[in-house]
């Protein structure tokens, strides 16, 4: 499939700003074709490692439902949000990505995504903590893996001027 071009081109992110936004964000909101075709939106924690994006949940629910359905998805992560009144606007930065979610189904698969999520969320936890932690949480954890099929971020409009200011 083709995905569709950015309308506003400039405001467009390079790749390894999309790559840097995902790899430090700490949520976004995974979007997945519900019951009765309604979108169902739920925000998750996540980490980008591997060119993919990991998610842990339970073994039962909605998402897991509509994944088994239709394994198709995007991704939004929002990694600035400033309101800015006196001129109307929003100053925003924002990735959005399309793939297709895969539950991971062996214990070594599982292991290796929640370690990394568990990593990116306690850096300076010990390895034992770490492994206590997932222990106690290892019977009903699912964990989801999201192949990327297209990767895009924008920004404001006012924050691609005040980069070309900087550098004029």
């Amino acid at each position: 499939m083709a995905f569709r071009e950015m309308r506003r081109c400039k405001q467009t992110l390079e790749r390894t700003v999309v790559e840097d936004i995902l790899r430090r964000g700490s949520s976004g909101v995974l979007a997945v074709l519900g019951d009765d075709a309604y979108p169902y939106a739920v925000p998750l924690s996540y980490v980008y490692a591997d060119g993919k994006l990991y998610f842990h949940g339970a073994k039962e629910g909605h998402k897991i439902d509509a994944i088994r359905q239709h394994a198709k998805a995007s991704f939004c992560v929002i990694d600035r949000d400033a309101v800015v009144p006196e001129e109307y606007t929003t100053y925003f930065r924002s990735v959005i990505a399309f793939g297709r979610m895969r539950i991971l189904e062996t214990d070594a698969e599982k292991r290796a995504a929640i370690e990394k999520l568990a990593v990116k969320y306690a850096p300076h936890d010990t390895a034992e903590n770490r492994h206590a932690a997932i222990q106690r949480e290892w019977a009903p954890l699912c964990m989801l893996e999201m192949t990327i099929d297209h990767l895009s971020g924008k920004e404001a409009i006012e924050l691609v001027r005040a980069k070309h200011l900087s550098h004029s």
